[in-house]
């Protein structure tokens, strides 16, 4: 029997979460409501941004489907 690491999931948690952090900002300023940045005002960040954080969703549900299944095995 293979030992699962304790860790399982939480990289595509991580990197999830990440993206859905980053998805927010970049269509935030993609829709001009966070400034300073050369992102501000451009419209192609505010398709971007939501496509990323959905990835980022994706990436949490994984994560979580991972956790489960070594917690289940264990």
């Amino acid at each position: 029997m293979v030992a699962e690491p304790k860790l399982t999931g939480w990289t595509p948690m991580v990197l999830g979460l990440l993206a859905i952090v980053l998805g927010g900002l970049w269509t935030l300023q993609g829709l001009d409501l966070v400034g300073g940045s050369v992102m501000s005002g451009v419209g192609i960040w505010a398709v971007i941004g939501p496509v990323v954080a959905v990835a980022g969703l994706i990436l949490i549900v994984i994560g979580v489907r991972r956790r489960a299944k070594a917690k289940h095995l264990h």
